[in-house]
Order: structure tokens, then sequence, then C-alpha cells
């Protein structure tokens, strides 16, 4: 499983800290620092580095996929995917927003304005637990939570799908894939609904289903087709990216399944490779963690910059290489102490008895859209 999920993780580990980076060139007093000493990258960050967002999407649905494939059908099995979904992501999420909600308290006096958050209500703070601040139209208490909630609400439609039980089902999911990509994703109005972002989620999933195929390249061509008919109607980078990254992780799955690696121990040559994967599947495990939690990060660094005074570009910039390292570490902490602690006890039976039983996911989200 390592060796199959290497590219996974890597592809994890480098959107995430992209999306780090494009929060430190978007937001606070340091990113005006990072557009003096370096405006080409910095535009570029707040510009493109966002579109990530779409790697994520198709390796999301990609996993998905992967998890869902052997579920029963039946309203019984979606309830209890959706459950057991919400029972993983809801802990580490609702501590991560506790965290930015005392950081922006900290940093409010200090850094005024719509890069911090206002003071939550109750109704916001309910509408963020139950991954609805998007569709209920509240402002977000961090950037970048939006995903988690659209992240949830493409999966419970996916599963949705899924558990139809029909012998179409995978015929759904791919019209709603094709309707995403042709006609709702060109309508930034519905960026708070699932179907906005199908597209490029369902790609993710239907590589996975194409790769279990006897004709898993010809079906994969398919797909390519696909998408590349969806460019031809309106071309958008962040629906290449994703269509790039569905067939990526397809291919891989192919080569996987017909040629699994070996279980030799690795020589002396190659000890280096084996440690820079296991780097890799350390921090690719962490990049939800690293999602939560940066901004919280940032925003204190950039109150640090403002106690310490009128700053020159340079000392902008070593503030903010300063956060992204503080953010890393703190993720692999978050990561250890605090998600993983907290999705064990959601996947306890003493916990998983107290759930109901089935029935027979300020600043501006656009700004990462």
């Amino acid at each position: 499983m390592a060796s199959r999920q290497l590219h996974i993780d890597a592809l994890k580990f480098l959107a995430a800290h992209a999306i780090v980076l494009h929060h430190a060139a978007l937001y606070g007093p340091l990113s005006e620092g990072l557009a003096a000493a370096f405006p080409e990258l910095a535009s570029w960050l707040v510009s493109h580095a966002l579109k990530v967002v779409h790697v994520f999407l198709a390796v999301g649905g990609f996993l998905a996929a992967r998890s869902l494939s052997e579920q029963a059908v039946g309203m019984r099995a979606w309830s209890g995917a959706v459950r057991d979904r919400f029972a993983r992501t809801m802990p580490p999420y609702a501590a991560a927003l506790l965290l930015a909600m005392v950081c922006s308290a900290v940093a409010r006096p200090w850094l005024p304005g719509d890069f911090i958050p206002l003071p939550p209500t109750g109704w916001q703070v309910l509408a963020h637990l139950g991954f609805l601040q998007g569709i209920l139209h509240f402002d977000s208490l961090s950037a970048g939570v939006w995903y988690v909630a659209m992240d949830f609400q493409l999966f419970a439609v996916l599963a949705g799908l899924l558990a139809l039980g029909s012998k179409r089902r995978w015929a759904l999911v791919l019209l709603l894939a094709v309707a995403s990509m042709l006609i709702f994703n060109r309508h930034a109005g519905l960026d708070d609904w699932a179907v906005y972002f199908f597209g490029s989620y369902g790609l993710g999933a239907l590589a996975f289903k194409a790769s279990r195929s006897p004709q898993a390249y010809r079906w994969l061509a398919l797909l390519a087709l696909l998408g590349l008919l969806a460019l031809a109607v309106e071309m958008r980078d962040r629906l290449l990216l994703a269509l790039a990254t569905a067939l990526y992780l397809g291919l891989r799955e192919v080569r996987y399944r017909t040629r699994p690696p070996t279980s030799q121990a690795p020589s002396s040559a190659s000890a280096w490779r084996v440690r820079l994967a296991s780097v890799v599947v350390h921090q690719g495990a962490c990049s939800y963690a690293l999602f939560l939690i940066h901004f919280p990060v940032l925003m204190l660094a950039n109150v640090l910059s403002i106690g310490l005074g009128k700053s020159q570009p340079a000392q902008a910039v070593g503030l903010l290489l300063l956060a992204w390292l503080v953010s890393t570490v703190m993720a692999m902490a978050f990561y250890r102490w605090v998600e993983l602690p907290l999705t064990r006890l959601a996947k306890t039976p003493r916990l998983n008895s107290r759930l109901p039983a089935p029935e027979t996911h300020a600043p501006s989200q656009a700004s990462m859209r």
C-alpha cells in the first residue's frame, strides 16, 4: 500500500504547500512585503497556485471511489458511508476551527479589516459544524475551510450515486461529471454546491473505475476525450489540471495492478530514496492538518510583523518563510496529537454505538476557486 500510495501522497503534499503559499501571498501586510520583494512570484501565487485545489478534488474523487467500490447498495449503505465520513472529518476540523477563532481574536485588534474574520455568531459556528457555511452564505471562519465542506458534499453525492444499486450507477456518475464540466462549472454562482465541482471530483472517481476494467486504456482515453471536449467548449486551467491528475492516477493504478511492486529490500544505493519516500508519505498524511491550521499561523505571523514595526520586504519574506516552517511543524504535531487520536476515537465501537443507526464535507471563499 505504501508503494501504491506514494504518488498520491506526493500530490497531496505539493498541493497543500501550494495552498499555504497562495494564502501567504494573498492575505495581510506580509503579502505586501512579498509582492515588493518578488512581484512576479507573488502575482503567480495569487492568480495560479489556488488552482491546485482541483488536484485535491481529483485525488479526493479517486480515493472516494476506491473506498466506496466495495460498499453495499441501498440507503443503509449510503447513510453509513456518510456517517463514517462525518465522524472521521469533523473532530479535527472542529479543533482547527476553535484554533482559528482563538487566533482571530488575538489578531483582530492588530489587523482589522477583511483579512481577519469577524467575531463568530452561534449560527455561523453551527453552520460550519454542519458543513453548510457556503450554502447558507456565512462568512468563513478560516481560509480554505470551504473546501472541507465541499469535499464532504461531493463524497455524499458520489456515495449516493454508487449506492443506487443499478447497473448504470457509474453511467450516472459519468453523466453528472459531464454535466458539471459542460454546464454547472461554467456558472460561478453555483460554487457553493457539489454540482459545480463534480466535474473535477468525478474525473478522479471515473479514472479509478476505468483503471479496474480489462479495457482500462480505452476507458481512460474516452475520459480524456470527454475532458478535452469540455475544455473545447470553454478553456479552464483548473479543469485541465483535474483532468491531467485523474489520468495520471488512473494510469498509475493500471500499472500497479498489472505490475505489482516487489517486496525486495532496498539496496544501499537506493536507501536515500526510501528515506525520501517515507518523508513524502508522512507529509502527505499531514496534508489535511496543514490545510486546517496554516491560516491561524499566518494570522499570528502578520501580527508579529505589526509588532516589529514597519518592515522591509526582506524581513516580510523572512517572516513568511518562518510561518511556512512553523505551519509545517504544527501540522505534523496536529496530525499526531489531534487528528490521529480523534480519528481513532471516532472509530471506537463504544462511540459508534452512540451514533444514530443508519436508515433502510471574513476571507473570501472565491479566492480559492
